[in-house]
């Protein structure tokens, strides 16, 4: 109040609004007010509907034949906090679910700090242990192991600049998460050590681990846009330790980083819109004890397009480069051009059962092709047509750009 009107700072606002997810539509109007020299400035908000509960069924080769009920709550007590909830019932898996809560912005806190608590179960089939030219089976099956994770956990996150009110190109976030992991055959029921060609599939050798892990992440931002970036770089660092207890007792230490650069540029010129030069290098590393089921997977259309996911290898380390040139073809479509790399850096047999050299996965691999990009309500669709160092083509699909 009594400053004078800036655009900057309105829009400002505007993006801090729209930001809480809460509405569809923000205007902004003046009214006169007492003194003709100045005026009240209002916003005009449509609030958007914020809880919606849906229901699905499918098939899958994880739950079989299944059902599912979700329900969501983007705003309850008025408070733009969270509340997800999903249970899915299948004739090849337990029930399994999904329970989430978030509050952005803790009553009380200077800081802006916000949590996230959750429970689940879940099952899925690990890339570690799938694809390679020499597959790797359930005993007595043609049959890839499921890994069911049962557990829970809570993270705070918070920016890092000291100002809540302002945009903060630093955000950090701390949490606690802990999992009961067994591997199991495709019915659900029987717990399963070792595979077809006497690999561990699981650190305490008897199918199941306990993992009781502390997570540490750190990103900065200084992209132009968070939905359609062309400028800017993205960083981000992720530490995870895990502590000792129960099945396995393990001690592990991973590490990883990603760095992205975004280049403006201005190419190819079919339409107006957003072109851009996109680099990426990340990496990890795993040190002490390593579940094979947590080991780096390599390839497919979130790694090194043109191979299938999880064919190039799994490791203890690894080191991964794209890059890519996006730019726009019609109003709501867009081309990607870009090469991807992948590495190992040979501690494919570092890990326990050595999965990738018993399945023939080759530890490296290479990428390159061109893909459209399809806008729609939520977010890119990516269509890829990928080419590999083997002479393989595939044809990939994605929602959401990789980076």
């Amino acid at each position: 109040a009594g400053k004078i009107f800036n655009r900057n700072t309105i829009q400002k606002d505007l993006r801090r609004i729209y930001g809480l997810g809460l509405f569809d539509d923000v205007r902004v109007s003046f009214a006169p007010g007492s003194d003709p020299a100045k005026v009240i400035l209002q916003l005009n908000v449509i609030e958007r509907k914020t809880a919606n509960i849906l229901a699905g069924g499918g098939i899958s080769s994880t739950s079989g034949l299944f059902g599912s009920v979700s329900y969501n709550q983007l705003n309850i007590g008025g408070n733009a906090q969270k509340l997800g909830a999903e249970v899915q019932i299948g004739t090849r898996s337990d029930v399994l679910f999904d329970v989430n809560f978030t509050d952005p912005w803790i009553a009380t806190d200077p800081n802006r700090t916000s949590y996230t608590a959750n429970l689940f179960q879940r099952r899925s089939t690990s890339l570690v242990f799938d694809g390679g030219t020499n597959p790797g089976y359930i005993p007595g099956t043609t049959d890839i192991p499921r890994i069911r994770r049962q557990g829970g956990g809570i993270t705070f996150s918070r920016p890092l600049n000291g100002d809540p009110f302002s945009d903060s190109a630093w955000r950090g976030s701390l949490g606690v998460q802990y999992q009961r992991v067994a591997i199991q055959d495709v019915g659900g029921g029987a717990i399963v050590p070792i595979d077809t060609r006497g690999g561990d599939l699981s650190f305490s050798k008897t199918g199941q681990d306990d993992l009781l892990m502390v997570q540490l992440g750190v990103t900065q931002d200084l992209r132009n846009s968070f939905t359609d970036p062309t400028q800017g770089t993205l960083l981000k660092l992720g530490l995870d330790q895990s502590v000792p207890v129960g099945l396995g007792n393990i001690f592990m230490t991973r590490a990883r980083a990603s760095f992205t650069n975004y280049t403006p540029v201005s190419l190819i010129n079919f339409t107006p819109g957003s072109q851009a030069l996109v680099f990426n290098i990340q990496g990890g590393t795993i040190l002490g004890d390593l579940p094979p089921y947590e080991a780096f997977s390599l390839g497919g259309t979130s790694s090194v397009r043109g191979y299938e996911d999880g064919d190039v290898g799994s490791g203890r380390s690894y080191v991964q480069a794209t890059a890519e040139y996006r730019f726009p073809l019609i109003s709501i479509v867009g081309i990607g051009i870009f090469a991807d790399y992948g590495t190992d850096l040979g501690t494919g047999s570092s890990v326990p059962g050595n999965p990738a050299g018993l399945r023939g996965k080759p530890g490296n691999g290479f990428g390159y092709g061109a893909g459209l990009r399809v806008n729609s309500p939520i977010g890119p669709i990516r269509i890829d047509y990928a080419l590999n160092n083997r002479a393989e083509t595939r044809i990939q699909f994605g929602i959401g750009e990789r980076f």
